[in-house]
């Protein structure tokens, strides 16, 4: 019976240090080990924009490339620039023009799927104002007014958004209070 307890002593004080040693080293490859990944979520950043394009005497095609930034789910801002080829075959002779600009944008979300959307616009436009002249003139817009956003997959959504100009300038290519309506998609990175 000695012999026993002799036997159990020294296997527990042989196996201590070898239980210590592999403690040890679990802790080792614990502490090595990388983090969890954390989920992805969507960035701060955002792009996207919308095509336009019109057909008949009036041909149309547009570009409006757009980035913008989150400052808070609710609260974003950015910037759009636009430009735009346009025959207008209405007249004698037909009109070619390009027209181009930029704006500032910023949008609240007060649900997740609708947002309020102010922007100021200022773009250049090239009129007929006679059968043989044309003149270019920078027209200003404030555009006030909706959207509904519906995300299409984790990083993309497509939006419609209806704007009206409350500027009205005189040499505005659109009727008074006409809305602008977009359709278009965006991403986040």
């Amino acid at each position: 019976m000695k012999n026993s307890i002799i036997t159990i002593i020294l296997a527990f004080f042989i196996t201590l240090p070898l239980l210590a040693q592999q403690q040890d080293t679990t802790q080792m490859v614990q502490k090595q080990a990388p983090p969890p990944k954390k989920k992805s979520s969507p960035g701060k950043v955002y792009y996207g924009g919308t095509l336009g394009l019109s057909f008949g005497n009036y041909f149309r095609v547009s570009i409006a490339p757009l980035i913008g930034y989150a400052y808070s789910p609710k609260t974003s801002v950015g910037v759009r620039v636009g430009y735009e080829y346009v025959q207008d075959k209405r007249y004698d002779e037909t009109l070619t023009a390009h027209n181009y600009g930029a704006s500032v944008f910023g949008r609240y979300r007060p649900i997740p799927k609708v947002y309020g959307h102010a922007e100021f616009v200022y773009f250049s436009y090239k009129y007929k104002i006679s059968e043989l002249e044309t003149e270019r003139n920078w027209v200003p817009f404030f555009l006030l007014g909706a959207g509904f956003v519906q995300p299409i997959s984790p990083a993309a959504s497509a939006f419609v958004e209806v704007l009206v100009d409350v500027l009205n300038d005189p040499k505005s290519p659109y009727k008074e209070w006409d809305p602008q309506i977009r359709v278009g998609v965006a991403a986040g990175f």
